[in-house]
């Protein structure tokens, strides 16, 4: 015996039979998409980067020791140049007191090379630890500040940690201290071994900044940059993420202070506090591009060939720097790489999601019509 429902559905009027309606004809088809980061491109810039790697790697061993040094600054300067856009360009932290954790870290080469007894290379990446140790505490208070009054903030916590080391007689005072424990080494393992810890800061600088932009983290501190308050509401933890990138980038900014005090074997705090660290990393980034990976990179490339050909002018040289970053901004306020990408839409690193197409839709062909057809979104 039918029961009323099963009436409704298995028979009509007449005992005919009802026929579930096809909601599928006349739909609309809906291509197929997939959620990609990397294209072909991508992984042609990965294979050319590789040889570059492998070519930077082997100089040593073919070209002059002059050659080696001045790669050491150009590495260091990328390495700043990365962690200084991190921190303003991803996190809206427009820090001018990185000089701080820079001469903490060439004074705890020295601290940890000299007094300690350890090897000069692995000091190096312990000194960034000493940076660590004053970047955590100071945390909390210079986030409460807003604005210029963290950048002023920042660069007043520098001003006072330079003089507190330049008036410890242990550290050598205002005349500073030279690296001993690097200075006894060979002179071809000294440089050749500095060369390969300055180019490991450098990749590492870019990787670093590279896979954080690539996980949540990154995804929040682009929320920050462009409004905090909207970030802590949608449920991002703004001072854990401040903090989290602050220290980073103290901890590589020690590091880059102590592959600076290698190559010169000498620290002074006038040097290794000075503020033109910093004016440098933002020269960099205005001219290269705000906050981009690859911004940074052609910054260096600029300003290091401007350092070499333009270095013994004095003061004119100065103002020539001042007048290009004058230019850059206003004809390009996203620097160059900010103009190219925006003008040709190009990326060498993925750190984005996009859609792509995965097989474009037959027009004469209904979702309905395919046996094998995915379900299609509005439909049952």
């Amino acid at each position: 015996m039918n029961t009323p429902s099963s009436q409704g559905i298995e028979g009509g009027a007449g005992g005919a039979p009802l026929r579930t309606p096809d909601i599928t004809k006349g739909a609309p088809v809906v291509p197929a998409f997939r959620v990609a980061r990397s294209t072909r491109m991508h992984r042609i810039v990965l294979v050319v980067s590789a040889i570059i790697v492998l070519v930077l790697v082997s100089v040593p061993w073919w070209a002059e020791v002059s050659v080696s040094r001045s790669l050491v600054t150009f590495f260091t300067l990328l390495a700043l140049a990365q962690m200084w856009n991190l921190l303003a360009g991803y996190a809206g932290l427009v820090s001018i007191g990185q000089q701080a954790y820079i001469g903490l870290g060439a004074y705890g080469v020295w601290l940890l090379g000299d007094v300690i007894g350890l090897h000069p290379f692995i000091a190096v990446f312990l000194a960034g630890l000493l940076a660590v140790a004053v970047a955590l505490p100071v945390a909390p208070l210079i986030f409460r500040l807003r604005g210029g009054y963290f950048s002023i903030g920042t660069w007043v916590i520098a001003e006072v940690v330079r003089l507190v080391v330049s008036n410890i007689q242990a550290t050598g005072g205002g005349s500073g201290k030279t690296v001993l424990s690097a200075a006894r080494l060979p002179i071809d393992t000294r440089i050749t071994g500095t060369y390969l810890l300055a180019l490991v800061v450098a990749i590492g600088s870019i990787l670093l900044v590279y896979f954080l932009l690539r996980s949540r983290t990154g995804l929040a501190l682009t929320a920050i940059r462009d409004n905090d308050i909207a970030a802590q509401s949608s449920g991002v933890n703004v001072f854990r993420s401040k903090l989290f990138v602050w220290v980073v980038a103290a901890y590589v900014c020690g590091v880059v202070g102590a592959v600076v005090a290698l190559n010169l074997l000498r620290i002074q705090p006038a040097a290794a506090f000075s503020i033109n660290w910093t004016a440098y990393a933002l020269f960099i980034v205005v001219i290269g591009g705000f906050g981009t990976i690859e911004g940074p990179i052609i910054g260096t490339v600029i300003y290091f060939a401007l350092l070499q050909s333009l270095s013994q002018y004095g003061t004119w040289y100065l103002l020539l720097l001042g007048i290009v970053a004058v230019i850059m901004a206003t004809v390009a306020p996203k620097g160059i790489w900010g103009f190219i990408a925006k003008k040709w839409n190009i990326h060498l690193f993925p750190v984005r999601r996009r859609l792509e197409l995965e097989s474009p839709p037959d027009e004469g062909t209904r979702p309905a019509d395919k046996p094998d057809a995915a379900p299609v979104a509005g439909s049952v």
